[in-house]
């Protein structure tokens, strides 16, 4: 099943781009409380500059340096946005959150599980990389659901000031054994 298929509304993963910059304002400040309690908050300063942010962001996938993903409802709501980041000789770090009201539903496991496919065929990645602070229990399933093994603390300076845990996963194994 797709992530697009996951909870009542249909959503599908949709790779960033301008026109969708509204729609991620929204979902960030309607759910800004809600990840603050468990990431790192961005701050005023990232809302009161969001569309210079953004657009940096779309650099940033321009020069191939980053991917940015988004879950995009039929009607244009954003529910999870999923990033492939520091992208270097066939790794890269993996980021996501989803909205509140979609959590507990398998959302963010379906969407993972959709972009590590995605990080292969599109990407030519080979190894994923995901850091998650020790309270994101929520974040610690979805990265083990979907074949991310633990490989050490993260530090502060990786998760914004919280400890965790680094993991990672080897798409091409992850390819052979779920055939």
């Amino acid at each position: 099943m797709s992530a697009a298929e996951r909870g009542r509304t249909a959503a599908a993963l949709r790779r960033l781009s301008g026109e969708l910059a509204p729609a991620v304002l929204a979902f960030e400040l309607s759910n800004r409380d809600y990840f603050a309690a468990a990431v790192s908050d961005r701050g005023d300063e990232y809302f009161a500059r969001f569309t210079d942010r953004f657009d940096a962001l779309l650099a940033e996938q321009a020069a191939g340096v980053c991917v940015f993903y988004v879950l995009v409802t039929e009607d244009g709501t954003v529910l999870g946005r999923f990033n492939l980041y520091d992208l270097v000789d066939g790794t890269a770090d993996l980021g996501y959150r989803v909205a509140e009201h979609v959590t507990g539903q398998g959302v963010a496991t379906a969407a993972v599980r959709e972009l590590c496919g995605l990080a292969v065929t599109r990407h030519a990645l080979h190894t994923l990389r995901a850091a998650t602070a020790h309270e994101n229990i929520a974040s610690q399933r979805v990265l083990l659901k979907t074949g991310f093994v633990r490989t050490g603390p993260a530090g502060p300076a990786d998760l914004g000031g919280r400890s965790g845990s680094w993991y990672q996963l080897d798409l091409a194994r992850r390819g052979e054994t779920s055939g």
